[in-house]
């Protein structure tokens, strides 16, 4: 991972790691694989609050630069995660593994992690995993603290909201079936699941995925760490479920597991009560609203998007009868973005995930828009059969300019005045005819066997490099659409 280091990264390193007493004396901490392989262990001389911080200092940074490398790359290492979820952080004033740095000494042998094993995790390893039953050790010791600690709950003030401009305090997952991106802010409507990350949990998060991951290692040791990343999701979306009413909770949950065993799903609560006296039916919404609109540091510019966020009270919008406006338009994308939506159902394939569209407006100008569709899992328990978890009556999409993953599985190259055909090709398919619906993707979609297809492709990547300056790369056409015709 490159780091860009400068005069303001090293007056805060000062601030963070030099300026503040340490636990202990500063020593040299040894090579040994458990040891190394154990942050809480290793690095328990350096205060918490200061490890933490700079995690949350390069949240984003961390998150998208490991998401979109090897470790998380083909269908049976992302289908641990949902197409589309939001990420918050425990504020450190909140975070008792921070003000109580004991809790962790006490608890760093049940927050060990298969990557002590090593590249050469054996398979039978993973019988009665062991790391797994200290993770859920972890877990009920961790609730039951901030019960005693938080005897009447947590409020708003226990999320983090950034420090500067540049912090991402609230962070965007899309999974695009065998890659994922990582994005500042709250793109796309509602997410249906929601983590809250505390110190112990973005620290496991990172050094099993990222500081101790070998790419090359066995599949033992692979395998152990995508199981493992099982009980961190969960762990995650129950720290949430924190700030929901009680009787709400553990509801919510299996609502996310359809057809899992509760029994198999890690959850406890500790009866920690709810902080917040919610005023509405649909506390989830709720509470994203609040820290959105009044909670997140405004600077950081984190706002809902006008496109494909339906805010509480409001519905979908359905096709506007005339196209004269930009509010048109983008009544016309709320419309096509709804859950589904005949057009995801008819592309119900891998290949189709991650669109790039560019719109050739009619003063000149061009847009580029990515179409990004959330497949909807009943649940993402299981390492195989996830087509048996998919329903695609409840696709949806997301319609966000520029560009979001580095796989396009589709260019579309369309002017304005075709938008409104583009758009009832999208919600009314079935009407059609196959021979219509042909037709119409051959005038819109750049197929791969197109004569000028590489023409199209410079546009994009230029586009993309224009928009991107920084983090732009080459865009991968191993996952374009497959069929030529």
């Amino acid at each position: 991972m490159v780091f860009g280091l400068d005069d303001i990264k090293l007056a805060r390193f000062k601030e963070l790691f030099i300026e503040p007493e340490w636990l202990q004396k500063p020593h040299l901490v040894g090579y040994d694989h458990v040891l190394s392989a154990n942050p809480f262990s290793s690095f328990e001389q350096i205060p918490p609050r200061s490890h933490y911080q700079f995690l949350l200092d390069n949240s984003h940074y961390i998150l998208m630069t490991f998401i979109r490398g090897p470790v998380c790359r083909g269908q049976v290492a992302l289908n641990v995660i949902q197409d589309h979820f939001w990420v918050l952080f425990q504020d450190p004033d909140y975070d008792l593994s921070v003000l109580n740095p004991g809790f962790l000494k006490l608890q760093k042998d049940n927050l060990m992690m298969p990557i002590e094993k090593g590249s050469k995790f054996p398979v039978f390893g993973l019988i009665g995993n062991k790391y797994d039953r200290a993770l859920e050790r972890y877990y009920k010791a961790r609730q039951e603290f901030y019960m005693a600690s938080n005897y009447n709950g947590q409020t708003y003030d226990a999320i983090w909201k950034g420090n500067k401009a540049s912090d991402a305090p609230i962070l965007t997952v899309y999974r695009h079936f065998d890659s994922a991106s990582v994005h500042k802010g709250v793109l796309g409507d509602l997410s249906r699941t929601l983590w809250v990350l505390d110190y112990p949990h973005l620290e496991r998060i990172c050094y099993a995925l990222v500081a101790e991951f070998d790419v090359y290692g066995t599949l033992g040791h692979q395998l152990a760490i995508r199981l493992y990343m099982d009980g961190l999701r969960e762990e995650g979306e129950s720290y949430f479920l924190g700030f929901m009413p009680v009787e709400q909770r553990k509801p919510m949950m299996e609502s996310w597991y359809k057809g899992v065993d509760p029994e198999k799903v890690m959850y406890f609560d500790a009866g920690i009560p709810a902080g917040i006296t919610y005023k509405t039916n649909n506390p989830k919404q709720e509470f994203m609203e609040e820290i959105v609109n009044n909670h997140i540091l405004p600077e950081t510019g984190i706002r809902f998007d006008k496109v494909n966020y339906v805010a509480a009270g409001k519905e979908f919008s359905q096709l506007p009868e005339q196209y004269v406006t930009l509010e048109d338009y983008l009544q016309a994308f709320r419309a096509v973005s709804k859950p589904g939506t005949e057009f995801f159902d008819f592309v119900d394939d891998f290949n189709a995930n991650v669109v790039y569209i560019r719109i050739r407006k009619n003063d000149g100008t061009d847009v580029a828009v990515s179409m990004i569709i959330n497949r909807w899992h009943d649940n993402v328990a299981f390492l195989f059969r996830e087509e048996s978890t998919l329903d695609t009556t409840k696709d949806s999409a997301d319609f966000v300019p520029g560009f979001l993953g580095s796989y396009p599985n589709y260019f579309i190259d369309i002017r304005q005045d075709d938008l409104p055909e583009f758009f009832d090709l999208m919600a009314n398919l079935s009407r059609l005819g196959e021979e219509e619906v042909n037709k119409r993707f051959v005038k819109y979609g750049i197929n791969r066997a197109n004569k000028n297809f590489w023409s199209y492709y410079d546009w994009f990547q230029a586009r993309f490099e224009e928009e991107q300056p920084v983090q732009s790369g080459l865009f991968d056409l191993n996952r374009y659409y497959y069929e030529a015709f």
